[in-house]
């Protein structure tokens, strides 16, 4: 298939964002060690961190022995877990604290982070482990509304972990909102195919953030801890809202997602937004459509988290 003309369907806002990015996370960085790519991203992510807004208090503490970090404004009934991207390798509490502490500020609600463990150190099923253990610690303490949220990475881990929770928690999950999640979906069509080579995530990429999360070993089959799309059962889900990258590979999952759910008669949303690549919650301050596209996270947590259902 011939690629895209990202130049005609990516503006001038974005490709300045795209441009500053690869001057810090170039191209190619996957041919890096481990430890090189964390430095990397790391400093990434200072260059594009924007602070916490006023009035949000924040403090680090341990759930189900993970690392996490909460930000609050105030009393309320209501938390939103959220699971960090990086490809299962890189990315932590710092890489997404901004992110975080604006969508606590935002919509009012408590949000916690979950530092689970990165491969190669932790592989699967370790870091699903480290989410659940932390999903559990924090739903046994805060016995309000939950909400689950998580982006890339994070995406997969929140949609796994809620698949996980039916029948073994209350029924206290009232949303999950996955922003550009990676799925499990098929490698073989879709934007798989048609944004293989799309800039700031090319399917080589997965591939080696794949080998790595898994020790080098065949990824498992039908196990939705690892692929929630490959799970049998889409029943018994909360309203679901997937905010995914139309220049992405992993778009389609978003869409695979949604019908699913929906087939099973629950109630989802795919918002696919045009000219948007992965990672572009980095550009919300550059970008005019990247601002739309967190407002669309934004607001589809605020939604869910008062039950209710806009679309």
């Amino acid at each position: 298939m011939i690629s895209p003309d990202y130049r005609a369907l990516i503006d001038a806002e974005m490709w300045a964002f795209i441009e500053r990015v690869d001057g810090t996370y170039p191209p190619g960085v996957v041919d890096m060690t481990i430890a090189e790519q964390r430095a990397v991203y790391n400093n990434m992510c200072k260059v594009f961190y924007q602070g916490r807004p006023a009035g949000v208090d924040v403090h680090d503490e341990d759930q189900g022995g993970v690392l996490c970090r909460r930000y609050e404004t105030g009393t309320t009934d209501t938390t939103v877990i959220y699971y960090h991207g990086g490809g299962f390798v890189v990315g932590g509490l710092d890489s997404h604290d901004d992110v975080c502490a604006e969508l606590c500020k935002r919509t009012g609600f408590r949000v916690i982070s979950v530092d689970y463990g990165l491969a190669p150190e932790v592989v699967f099923p370790g870091c699903f482990n480290d989410a659940w253990a932390a999903f559990e610690a924090i739903t046994e303490f805060h016995k309000g509304s939950v909400i689950m949220c998580g982006d890339s990475a994070g995406g997969n881990l929140a949609a796994a972990v809620t698949h996980h929770a039916r029948g073994r928690i209350d029924n206290r999950i009232v949303g999950q909102v996955l922003i550009y999640p990676g799925l499990g979906g098929d490698h073989d069509q879709g934007s798989y195919v048609e944004h293989a080579n799309a800039p700031h995530l090319t399917t080589a990429d997965m591939a080696f953030y794949m080998k790595t999360r898994t020790g080098g070993v065949s990824p498992p089959k039908g196990d939705p801890r690892f692929a929630p799309l490959q799970d049998t059962d889409f029943s018994g889900l909360p309203p679901s809202v997937m905010v995914t990258a139309e220049c992405d590979p992993l778009a389609s999952d978003g869409k695979a997602y949604r019908d699913a759910v929906r087939v099973a008669g629950g109630t989802a949303k795919w918002i696919n937004v045009s000219g948007m690549v992965h990672g572009c919650l980095r550009a919300r301050v550059m970008s005019q459509k990247a601002a739309g596209f967190f407002d669309q996270i934004v607001g589809a947590v605020d939604a869910v988290g008062r039950r209710e259902w806009p679309y």
